[in-house]
């Protein structure tokens, strides 16, 4: 339970790094395969998890860009 406290603080979070997010989208799909999440609850965490795939898609790209222009640098 004090796990989950922990997610919702980070539910609140405006940034979250991708390590972060990887670990907040593992959990939410560890908790929908053991059916722990609640039916009022499910569309909220469901929304949650494709917020932070798309966050982490978007870091992704970016550093993808940045390394792109490094290498066109040299």
């Amino acid at each position: 339970m004090i796990y989950q406290q922990n997610i919702y603080k980070k539910m609140k979070k405006t940034t979250i790094n991708y390590s972060e997010a990887v670990a907040e989208i593992e959990e939410i799909l560890r908790q929908i395969e053991n059916q722990e999440i609640d039916i009022d609850e499910l569309s909220k965490k469901v929304s949650r998890a494709a917020e932070l795939i798309k966050a982490c898609s978007e870091k992704l790209r970016n550093t993808e860009k940045e390394i792109e222009t490094i290498f066109e640098d040299k």
